[in-house]
């Protein structure tokens, strides 16, 4: 069992019947290596592709992605775009989030310093476009050296698959000129930006900002999707809803991780009050609602949001 929550037979079910459902879009997989202890993301996400026929999978986020050769991650989500029928999106990040000392056990057997993450994160997105779009690619950066190489086969998806970029600095602990690179780096590189436990007046501001700065660089704003990483409990009773996901999410993340904390990033209660955090954000621009169940009852969550959510969320429309 994967937290005592469920188990990887449960997964692959529960993404085929969300998949079966046409409720959903997509579904996401987490990645981290010592964090947790879950699956590798993609190899459960090659699962997935065998299991589903119309969802679009991604990961939410690949952590790992400072740590992994560039090379070796072109091949293989190339390889995963032609099993899915093009249905890929590659959720990034810089990784590394807090607490701190479980960042630093994820990267110090790799020697990579946290000080990288944002440099390694660029070049790697630079050389997995190229390896998906050109033939005999070189490349001479600060991190990767390589010379001729031509990747075969090369995904389905044309261009190339959709890279979106994970960020959410808090104005509180962040310096200035680390948020503003953080949201400009989403901007003039990614194809989308995931967030969470983002205020909703934040979410519109910084999404108005990252789409100006795309703009500003001469790139289409048209095709940017923004995503929102939402925790949901969906229980008429909402106090039992509220006191579940505590337990839930500081098993998953952290027993530090505060109730004030958990309840800005937590829809739950009835599906009307599930239904309006969701509406918050898609009435600022949110695309992709990703919802993670906080709760034990994984199967019984996702009967809850099909009978009583997603139809209200489907009529929900994003403003141009």
């Amino acid at each position: 069992m994967l937290f005592g929550a469920t188990s990887s037979d449960e997964l692959l079910e529960v993404s085929e019947q969300a998949d079966a459902s046409g409720a959903f879009d997509s579904v996401w997989v987490g990645d981290s290596l010592f964090a947790k202890p879950r699956l590798e993301s993609l190899v459960l996400l090659s699962a997935i592709a065998a299991r589903t026929r119309r969802v679009r999978l991604g990961t939410c986020c690949l952590s790992t992605f400072p740590l992994r050769d560039p090379i070796f991650l072109a091949a293989q989500w190339a390889a995963l775009d032609l099993l899915s029928h093009g249905r890929m999106i590659l959720g990034a990040c810089v990784g590394g989030s807090l607490p701190r000392e479980k960042a630093e056990a994820e990267f110090a057997p790799f020697k990579v310093k946290l000080i990288e993450r944002g440099p390694r994160l660029e070049e790697g997105i630079t050389i997995l476009r190229r390896l998906w779009t050109e033939d005999r690619v070189s490349h001479q950066g600060r991190f990767y050296e390589f010379r001729d190489l031509t990747l075969e086969p090369k995904p389905v998806q044309k261009p190339c698959p959709p890279i979106w970029i994970a960020t959410n600095p808090k104005p509180e602990v962040t310096r200035p000129q680390v948020m503003d690179r953080a949201l400009r780096r989403v901007g003039l590189m990614a194809d989308g930006w995931m967030t969470d436990n983002t205020p909703v007046d934040r979410f519109k501001e910084r999404w108005a900002l990252i789409r100006q700065i795309a703009r500003e660089a001469g790139r289409s704003t048209e095709p940017m999707e923004s995503a929102l990483h939402l925790m949901v409990n969906i229980n008429d009773d909402q106090s039992a809803a509220f006191e579940e996901s505590v337990k839930f999410l500081q098993t998953y993340y952290s027993p530090a991780m505060t109730r004030e904390y958990i309840q800005s990033w937590l829809a739950c209660g009835p599906p009307a009050a599930v239904i309006e955090k969701i509406r918050a954000y898609v009435d600022v621009g949110c695309t992709t609602p990703i919802v993670r169940f906080a709760s034990w009852d994984q199967k019984g969550q996702l009967a809850r949001a099909l009978a009583d959510v997603m139809p209200a969320a489907l009529a929900l429309q994003v403003p141009a």
